[in-house]
């Protein structure tokens, strides 16, 4: 997925554990990504229209994908894949008739079958967030104390090493410093959407793989990161790229409209929050206020 993974059971070796929460990070990417031509999305994407049965992960990872489209008014929509590569952001499929369909896709939960309306779809992210709670799902299992963290999309459970919780911090999007501020969580999920690791050139023009639905192009919504605490993963890093596509101008009103704890840097490089995530916070830097 791109990502460096790390899964620490604090309280002792949980061998088992630990290889069978890799073990479903290597399955989902492995049905999952864009990457790999013979991934079951790729194959989706590539027989638009037809009914195929897809193995049990990606099903899953299709459903929370449509159910996120709807229920973020369609900020987060995973049609954005010729886009991306239209933009230079790795290799897959560029032609694709959008029907601009009320769905994009169509399910026979029985037979664990879809059909694509309309594509091609990117479940990069959206993967991530599943893998991440998945892997939380089989730790817990043996342990109350553990973190997983893939990439910035983390899950953080117990106590925390010294007894007072999770200490995460909230990374600087510009670079100048390691942090901007520390969070402080017990069982909550903290995911952050940025455009500090994933941004290029195209064109002598600075683009990034965070997508605007309604323009089709890289947000320009005023925002440079965005992190959401929430208790699931998945729905963190769902929502932490929605209020990212919001904007600056809306981020607040929408985070309070859907009972969101966020966190987020502005253009300017001011550092943001809502009054949800205050329990949370251990410590912010300068050029800091509540938003």
């Amino acid at each position: 997925m791109a990502s460096p993974l790390t899964i620490w059971p604090v309280d002792g070796p949980a061998p088992d554990a630990v290889a069978a929460a890799v073990d479903l990070f290597a399955a989902t990417e492995a049905q999952c990504t864009r990457f790999r031509p013979d991934s079951a999305l790729m194959r989706l994407n590539g027989r638009p229209g037809e009914w195929l049965a897809v193995p049990a992960l990606a099903y899953a990872a299709l459903v929370t994908a449509q159910r996120a489209w709807r229920r973020t008014g369609g900020r987060f929509d995973p049609r954005v894949l010729d886009v991306l590569v239209g933009l230079g952001y790795g290799e897959g499929p560029v032609r694709f008739a959008h029907a601009a369909q009320g769905t994009f896709l169509e399910r026979r939960p029985h037979r664990r079958e879809v059909r694509l309306l309309d594509g091609p779809l990117d479940l990069g992210g959206i993967g991530k967030g599943l893998a991440v709670r998945w892997a939380a799902d089989r730790m817990a299992r043996v342990s109350a104390n553990f973190l997983i963290n893939a990439g910035g999309d983390c899950y953080c459970a117990g106590r925390g090493p010294d007894g007072g919780g999770w200490r995460v911090g909230v990374e600087d999007p510009l670079g100048r410093d390691p942090f901007r501020a520390v969070l402080a969580v017990r069982d909550r999920a903290v995911c952050t959407s940025s455009v500090r690791r994933r941004a290029w050139l195209r064109d002598g023009e600075p683009v990034h793989h965070l997508i605007d639905p309604r323009t089709r192009a890289p947000s320009r919504g005023g925002l440079l990161a965005v992190t959401v605490v929430g208790p699931d993963p998945a729905w963190a890093e769902v929502w932490s790229k929605s209020l990212f596509i919001e904007g600056a101008a809306g981020i607040r009103a929408l985070a309070e409209r859907h009972g969101l704890a966020a966190i987020w840097v502005d253009a300017a490089g001011t550092l943001m929050w809502n009054g949800r995530i205050q329990p949370y916070m251990a410590w912010a830097g300068v050029n800091a206020q509540l938003g």
